[in-house]
């Protein structure tokens, strides 16, 4: 429930609640409007969809390189499922992002045939999938079913309210990765897609912010088409751009079985990607 804090979680440091208004806000408000959001998934789009991206990494210092990649989206009784494949050939990696209560990331890299599939633990999460700042923990966004929250109230993120949270992680999450004492989230009010996150270390710690920079409307369905990853210690960015959307789609179920990661992944059928030009 929100605001009971996990006995393992009191130990260390745990991130004070930054109340917006007068008073605590309304935290039966706050469970509700999260639930609400839970239900229509992590990237808020309805139905299966297949998205491709551009991955610009973009050092402080150093210059600046892209990857191609693809997502392949849909839900299953535990929550949003989503396929990403980035790279191609012998460097192609792929993950099987599960969201929901019961979160879990498989990963295999390599070619058909040759390719193992295995089961991140929790600190494998936040190891970059390339040489960017992209990671399985930024993909999965674990902490959006996290129990032990606050309400924060109404804040402007980019000129627009949002719905602002502090989430602190679950007792096991945090002892396998201490690094992470909470996450604070932004959801705007209209559209009901995060917005932005915080990711919060020891002492408060900024260590990584997650930006919505862009939607795109495509048909009656808004996507995110810019998000900016930034690292906050070394100020290094990394954007992920969408290039591609191809909505209302029907996907096997069997395309997010973790085994079926050892294969490639089908492309949409000719002429259903809608070009978003970044």
């Amino acid at each position: 429930m929100a605001g009971i804090p996990s006995a393992q979680a009191q130990k260390g440091y745990r991130p004070p609640a930054g109340y917006l208004q007068l008073g605590k806000p309304d935290q039966e408000e706050g469970r509700r409007i999260l639930e609400a959001f839970r239900a229509t998934g992590s990237m808020g789009i309805a139905g299966d969809y297949y998205l491709s991206f551009e991955l610009r990494v973009m050092p402080r210092r150093g210059d600046e390189h892209s990857y191609a990649g693809g997502m392949w989206g849909s839900r299953n009784a535990n929550g949003a499922i989503s396929r990403v494949t980035l790279g191609s050939g012998t460097e192609e990696r792929r993950l099987l992002v599960q969201n929901g209560p019961q979160p879990a990331v498989w990963t295999s890299q390599g070619t058909p045939g040759g390719a193992e599939v295995t089961m991140l633990g929790v600190s494998a999460l936040f190891t970059p999938v390339a040489d960017g700042d992209l990671t399985a923990f930024d993909l999965q966004m674990p902490y959006l079913y996290w129990t032990d929250f606050v309400y924060e109230g109404i804040a402007r993120v980019r000129s627009r309210p949002a719905y602002q949270f502090l989430l602190y992680p679950p007792a096991d999450f945090l002892a396998k990765y201490p690094a992470l004492t909470g996450v604070r989230l932004y959801l705007d009010t209209q559209f009901r897609q995060p917005v932005q996150s915080e990711q919060i270390g020891d002492g408060g710690k900024l260590l990584k912010s997650m930006i919505l920079q862009e939607l795109k409307k495509i048909g009656e369905q808004w996507i995110p088409k810019t998000i900016d990853l930034r690292d906050e210690v070394t100020r290094n960015r990394t954007r992920f751009g969408v290039t591609g959307a191809a909505l209302n789609q029907n996907f096997p179920a069997d395309l997010f079985a973790p085994a079926a990661l050892a294969g490639a992944a089908p492309a949409p059928a000719a002429g259903t990607v809608v070009p978003v030009e970044q």
